[in-house]
């Protein structure tokens, strides 16, 4: 059998395309993902063939099976792509990728955090933002996650264990991430499930597809949802046994706070019994 890789993805769509309903589960076992790509293309095809770039660029991202679409259009890459590509740039933007190597194997999800801190510095700096409302740092997320699981060491310890983490503004998925991590090492036979939600798209493109390529079932990834927790919270119907998040504090809520004020009069019933702060920069 060959070992999974973009080329028994192409072989395996070629071989079996007509000839069954639903490729996808073989097309995943072929690529060792919960995703592929059947695109004839690669870096060295699309740097090839430079003044068809643009184009080209797009049959590949089109070539990602269905299940990574919405990962797609939130990080609304042919839009990037007509820029790029109108300031003359894009062959120099897909020649630097082409010479990175951004596995995970090589880049840990740790160090694509660290990656992600000082990108988002940085615009945040040139749009005069604060970036806390973006990013926590790797360090305050290993205390979270350490404080949350340190009395349930002994439980977690134990054989059979199952647990679920949930975060509500999960971001790129750091927390989430760090918690499974920290849960494994405690104990590797230990089943952890991720849950998530995000309002910003990038952010939220940026989680899913990491999860995507963190296991084969993509189990995870598709337990993170997109939009706002505040006005439509996705997992309402679910329970999980540890939550853990860095709320965008001091953002205006004004547009979820219809919704907001209506689970408030839930009382005991709702999330926000214990009271609400102010919506916007004004007192209500």
């Amino acid at each position: 059998m060959l070992e999974p890789t973009k080329d028994h993805v192409l072989e395996t769509n070629t071989r079996l395309k007509g000839k069954l309903e639903n490729l996808a589960p073989q097309l995943q076992a072929a690529s060792g993902y919960a995703f592929y790509n059947t695109s004839l293309y690669n870096f060295d095809k699309l740097l090839g063939d430079s003044p068809n770039l643009a184009a080209n660029l797009k049959n590949f991202i089109n070539g990602f099976s269905d299940n990574m679409r919405e990962v797609i259009e939130k990080f609304d890459f042919n839009n990037t792509i007509d820029k790029l590509d109108e300031a003359g740039l894009l062959f120099l933007v897909v020649e630097k990728f082409k010479n990175i190597d951004l596995h995970p194997e090589k880049v840990s999800n740790h160090d694509m955090g660290y990656v992600f801190e000082e990108l988002i510095r940085k615009f945040n700096e040139a749009l005069n933002e604060n970036p806390g409302e973006h990013f926590t740092p790797r360090e305050v997320i290993q205390l979270m996650v350490n404080l949350q699981l340190a009395q349930d060491i002994e439980a977690l310890s134990k054989n059979h264990i199952i647990r679920t983490v949930y975060d509500p503004c999960c971001g790129s998925g750091g927390m989430l991430t760090t918690a499974k991590e920290r849960i494994h090492e405690i104990n590797e036979n230990a089943e952890a499930h991720l849950f998530g939600q995000e309002v910003n798209p990038e952010t939220f493109a940026i989680c899913k597809s990491d999860l995507y390529m963190k296991s084969a079932d993509g189990r995870d990834a598709e337990n993170i949802l997109f939009g706002s927790t505040l006005a439509e919270d996705k997992h309402a119907d679910k329970r999980f046994d540890y939550l853990l998040a860095n709320p965008p504090y001091g953002k205006d809520w004004n547009r979820d706070k219809e919704t907001v004020d209506a689970e408030f009069e839930r009382g005991t019933a709702g999330r926000f019994c214990a009271g609400l702060p102010r919506s916007g920069n004004r007192k209500d």
